[in-house]
């Protein structure tokens, strides 16, 4: 139904002439999903915003102490690891700056996951492989962190 520049504004529209009907860009299919009405896509872009700050801050000021204030990566063995993290500062820096780079991470490639794999089969492994992957990385850091013997031979 085609309507002419002309009959839409010199139109008057009543019961007997109604406005023309706009239809919406895209219509609902069987195959569209539901939305879900959560806040799941706010919650991660914000996530992203303040661990990236919180980052910066934490990995800015352990790469100040180790390479400028403790003498420089010559100065880095074993003994100086097990001194640091004799100190439960040290480690809650650490199990911080660990679960907050590995989140922030998934969290990123995730977002990629679901920009560019196009099959929804695809889209399921890889974010399954990631979160595994991010599972098995974050358990096994803290448990190094809680668990390090100084004492070890």
């Amino acid at each position: 139904m085609a309507i002419e520049t002309s009959q839409v504004n010199d139109a008057t529209y009543s019961p007997d002439n109604p406005a023309p009907v706009i239809e919406p860009p895209r219509a609902r299919t069987g195959r569209t999903p539901r939305t879900t009405r959560t806040n799941f896509e706010l919650y991660g872009w914000l996530f992203m915003r303040l661990s990236g700050i919180v980052l910066v801050v934490l990995v800015l000021g352990h790469l100040l102490i180790q390479l400028v204030l403790e003498g420089g990566v010559s100065k880095v063995s074993f003994a100086f690891v097990a001194g640091r993290w004799a100190s439960p500062f040290w480690q809650a820096w650490d199990l911080i700056m660990l679960w907050l780079a590995m989140l922030h991470g998934a969290n990123g490639l995730r977002t990629i996951i679901n920009d560019y794999a196009e099959r929804d089969a695809t889209r399921f492994w890889l974010k399954m492989l990631l979160y595994t992957a991010t599972i098995f990385t974050v358990l096994l850091g803290t448990l190094v962190i809680f668990t390090f013997d100084p004492n070890i031979r």
